[in-house]
């Protein structure tokens, strides 16, 4: 740990990655711990945020709604409970958090991060291991939505990832996009990996085409050179797309059907991204792949036993990653794509007035 200490610029006695904070149970990383400390005192290489939002995680917010039965004050006490009784945002049902913005209102002498106290940022690492505390009772909050008006502080630690919000965009409309900023990347590179392997454009097939990760990994997929297949659940969606013009071709299908999904997809897509926010897609994005193809599993809803499983019974020869949510230029490359594909702009637009 010296090492790491050294090169982030931290004491000895403060972890870079925030072992530091974690109160239970000892030893853990702080995305795995029961609580973390939310004491505002920053340590050298500590930043603290004055918050603004939080961005709820899809899954999370879905698995809350559906709970509480759309019930947003009983979606806005639970909110309210977890972050207390943890000193972060992680539902203990999908393991996930989501992401926020906020103001920097104090910097650690040694913080690697390279922010300014008054600048304006989304923080690029997930609540599940951010010390957070709320002031206001998430007054502000109606819990009919996945993003959050809220006022308190967080932590950024020596390894923590920040984006400064762009001053020409809505910070709503930044926060959603940087929200899923890492699978546009990653799909990028993926499609590209592909194209090599292929020596040809692969085919694309993205569960969820019309959702915020699933339309920017359709954008980056297409500007890889890709031929792209968009998968969505409903007609009205369906419409979405197309009118969006982010796909090649736009098929109705659910994905939680496997049989009916690979029928949909037709001849099996080189690379399928999973973009949908409720569980038991796995079976279905492995069958509707190519063999030797790859799939990319962004949503937090997704059982790794069950894919592991299923192409093993499958006899389903595709590697399989995990979308982690961090690629180097990730936000610059989701915040491009936000101001150069018009479809881009136009789903979270409408995702975000509905």
């Amino acid at each position: 740990m010296s090492g790491v200490a050294e090169r982030t610029g931290v004491t000895a006695t403060e972890s870079p990655v925030g072992l530091h904070r974690v109160l239970a149970p000892a030893g853990v990383l702080p995305q795995a711990a029961q609580r973390l400390d939310t004491n505002p005192d920053i340590r050298p290489g500590e930043v603290r945020i004055s918050l603004e939002r939080l961005n709820l995680d899809a899954a999370s917010y879905r698995q809350l709604s559906g709970k509480h039965h759309g019930d947003g004050d009983a979606i806005r006490a639970e909110v309210l409970d977890i972050i207390t009784s943890r000193g972060k945002m992680h539902n203990p049902v999908t393991g996930s958090g989501g992401m926020l913005i906020g103001t920097v209102d104090a910097v650690g002498d040694q913080s690697p991060l390279g922010l300014q106290v008054g600048q304006r940022v989304a923080t690029l690492v997930s609540l599940t291991l951010t010390p957070l505390a709320i002031t206001d009772a998430l007054a502000g909050w109606d819990g009919r939505g996945e993003q959050v008006p809220a006022a308190g502080h967080a932590i950024l630690f020596a390894r923590s990832i920040a984006a400064v919000l762009p001053d020409d965009e809505d910070p709503e409309l930044s926060l959603a996009v940087l929200d899923v900023c890492g699978a546009p990347a990653l799909t990028a590179r993926v499609v590209e990996a592909a194209a090599a392997r292929l020596g040809a454009a692969p085919r694309v097939a993205v569960l969820g085409g019309a959702g915020k990760s699933g339309s920017l990994s359709l954008a980056a997929a297409r500007r890889a050179g890709a031929g792209t297949v968009g998968v969505v659940p409903t007609e009205a969606e369906a419409d979405r797309l197309r009118a969006a013009g982010l796909a090649d071709q736009v098929v109705i299908a659910d994905a939680t059907d496997p049989v009916a999904l690979s029928a949909a997809v037709g001849r099996g897509a080189d690379v399928t991204v999973v973009c949908v926010d409720v569980p038991g897609c796995e079976h279905g994005a492995i069958l509707a792949t190519a063999e030797g193809g790859t799939v990319i599993f962004f949503s937090m809803a997704t059982s790794f036993a069950a894919a592991a499983l299923g192409a093993e019974g499958l006899a389903a020869d595709v590697t399989m990653l995990v979308g982690n949510g961090y690629v180097p230029g990730h936000a610059e490359r989701a915040l491009e794509l936000l101001r150069t594909e018009p479809g881009v702009r136009e789903l979270f637009g409408a995702r975000l007035a509905g």
